[in-house]
């Protein structure tokens, strides 16, 4: 299944905005977030920086079947961190087949390039991405009050 599937980064392939816009809003936005995700691709397209990167995985019917960002911050307190992988999402048909592993793998070959000896991300999945190579780090905050447990891998 994986040999079929190839990850369209917005940032090379402009050409993907709308339908990245789109697709990002529609999995994890709410109303009063969807401006957050128009206007962080929009200009992820023209950035000089080396973040954020947001991705799709696209199968070879050219079907969105997932997405995951790469950002300076995850809204979390450890501003001290950076980069994040952010709002992995497969859509449950694909599931269960490590496609997960595609979009992570994508996010630590950007995140080497751009000069980062670590990723991080913000979940409280627990069990996932440690299948992933990720371990704990220590609890986080967000703004609205909740928490969240941070992970990191290494990318030497």
């Amino acid at each position: 299944m994986k040999d079929k599937l190839k990850i369209i980064s917005v940032r090379e392939n402009p050409e993907y905005q709308a339908k990245t816009i789109a697709y990002f809003q529609a999995k994890w936005a709410n109303p009063q977030s969807e401006r957050v995700y128009q206007d962080c691709i929009t200009h992820s397209l023209t950035s000089q920086n080396c973040l954020p990167h947001w991705y799709l995985l696209i199968n070879d019917a050219e079907k969105i079947i997932g997405c995951a960002g790469l950002i300076s911050n995850d809204f979390i307190s450890r501003m001290d961190l950076w980069p994040w992988l952010c709002a992995l999402y497969i859509e449950p048909a694909y599931r269960g087949n490590r496609l997960s592993s595609l979009l992570i793998e994508r996010a630590k070959h950007d995140s080497r390039k751009a000069g980062f000896s670590q990723l991080y991300l913000a979940t409280n999945h627990l069990g996932f991405y440690e299948k992933y190579g990720f371990s704990y780090l220590a609890e986080g905050y967000y703004p609205w009050g909740e928490s969240s447990r941070i992970y990191q891998i290494s990318l030497q």
